[in-house]
C-alpha cells in the first residue's frame, strides 16, 4: 500500500513488487502498470562506456532510444541492479531508461591518474550533468535513493533547466559541510557510526579489507526487514571491486564531517548548496516504512518543494533500497512525475 500525500493521483490496484524475474530471458508480467505484457531483461547484457567530464562513464541504456529520457542513480553500498526490475516497468512504458555506474563503481573509470578520487556530493552531480551533456539529453526525468537521491536532487536545484521531473528516496538530502559539523541528539549520532568509523585510518583500513561484509552489514542495517540472498547481494558486491571504490566513498564521509577538502573548481557549487536551495520541478519524494538507515522526516524538508509536489510512504517492511525492494512503486513514481 502507499500513503498519498499531495497533488499527484495514484491510479491502479495493489499488486505484487516480485513482478519480474529479471534474470529471465524473458517474463510475463500481469498489470505490471497495466495490462498483461512480456517484457525483456531490465538491462542489455553489454553496457555502454562514454567519456563524460572527470569519467568514462559505465551504464545500462534500455527502451527506445527516442523515449522520454529517465536517469536512475543508485546510492551506497549499492549499484545498478537496484533498478533491475524497475527498468522494465518503464520502458513497457515507452521511457529510456539509463542507468549509470557512479564514481567509484563498477566499470566506471576516472580519465586521468591525476584527478582527485573525490566524494563530495558537488563532484557526483557535476558527473550526472556531464553524462547528460555526453548523452546529448537536455533534459531528463532522474530517480534515485541514498547518494544518487542526493545527486538528483543537487541538479534539481542548481540545474532545473536540465531536470524534467524527480523522484528522490528520504527526499532532500542536499547538505553541506557547515551542516554535518552541527551535532545530533545521540540516537542519530549512532545511526551514523560508519561515518565515524571511516574518518579514521582504521576505518579506510577496515573498509578496503572487508568491503563485501561490510556492506552486506549495511544492507541489513538499512533494511532489516529484506530478505536479500546470496546471489542478489553478490551481483552488486561485484560493483565495490572498482579501484577507486574505497577512496571515493571514505573521501565522501570525510568530506561531510569537514574532514577532507573538496576541489576549488566545486566551491561555487557547494556554496550555492550551503544554502539549502529549494527544488521547483515536478517532484515525488518517497520513503519505506521500515528505513533502518538515517533519514529525514518528511515533513521536515516539505517546504524544501516549491513546485507540484507529494510524498509516498510505502508500507509492507520497505528498507532503504526502495527501489529494489519496491520496484513497482518506484516506477509508478516516476511514471506519474512525468505526467504532472
Amino acid at each position: 500500500m502507499i500513503r498519498r500525500v499531495g497533488m499527484f493521483e495514484i491510479a491502479g490496484q495493489a499488486m505484487d513488487r516480485r513482478l519480474f524475474v529479471v534474470a529471465a530471458a524473458t517474463a510475463v508480467s500481469t498489470g505490471a502498470i497495466g495490462r498483461t505484457v512480456t517484457v525483456s531483461p531490465a538491462l542489455p547484457a553489454a553496457l555502454k562506456q562514454v567519456k563524460a567530464g572527470d569519467l568514462d562513464v559505465a551504464f545500462g541504456d534500455a527502451g527506445p532510444t527516442d523515449g522520454r529520457p529517465v536517469v536512475l542513480l543508485h546510492g551506497w553500498p549499492y549499484d545498478i541492479h537496484s533498478f533491475d526490475e524497475v527498468v522494465p516497468l518503464l520502458t513497457m512504458q515507452g521511457f529510456r531508461v539509463i542507468v549509470p555506474y557512479l564514481r567509484g563503481y563498477g566499470p566506471t573509470r576516472f580519465l586521468s591518474a591525476e584527478t582527485m578520487r573525490n566524494g563530495q556530493p558537488a563532484a557526483l552531480a557535476s558527473d550526472l550533468v556531464a553524462l547528460l551533456d555526453a548523452l546529448k539529453l537536455q533534459r531528463a526525468i532522474l530517480g534515485g535513493f541514498d547518494w544518487g537521491a542526493r545527486t538528483a536532487d543537487i541538479v534539481a536545484a542548481v540545474w532545473p533547466e536540465r531536470v524534467a521531473g524527480l523522484v528522490a528516496v528520504s527526499g532532500y538530502l542536499i547538505g553541506s559541510q557547515d551542516a554535518g559539523k552541527q551535532p545530533l541528539p545521540p540516537k542519530a549520532e549512532l545511526q551514523w557510526w560508519y561515518q565515524f568509523y571511516f574518518a579514521t585510518e582504521r576505518g579506510r583500513l577496515g573498509y578496503e579489507q572487508n568491503r563485501r561484509a561490510f556492506s552486506k552489514l549495511i544492507w541489513t542495517l538499512a533494511s532489516p526487514q529484506w530478505r536479500f540472498d546470496d546471489a542478489t547481494f553478490d551481483r552488486s558486491a561485484a560493483a565495490f571491486d572498482n579501484p577507486d571504490h574505497v577512496a571515493v566513498v571514505i573521501h565522501n564521509y570525510r568530506w561531510r564531517l569537514g574532514l577532507a577538502d573538496g576541489e576549488r573548481r566545486f566551491d561555487e557549487i557547494e556554496s550555492r548548496l550551503a544554502t539549502s536551495p529549494t527544488i521547483g520541478v515536478p517532484a515525488i519524494t518517497m520513503e519505506g516504512d521500515a528505513n533502518g538507515a538515517p533519514h529525514p522526516a518528511p515533513e521536515v524538508y516539505r517546504a524544501k518543494f516549491t513546485g507540484r509536489y507529494e510524498h509516498r510512504t510505502v508500507t509492507g517492511g520497505i528498507g532503504h533500497n526502495l527501489p529494489q525492494e519496491a520496484p513497482r512503486d518506484f516506477a509508478k513514481a516516476i511514471v506519474d512525475v512525468a505526467n504532472a
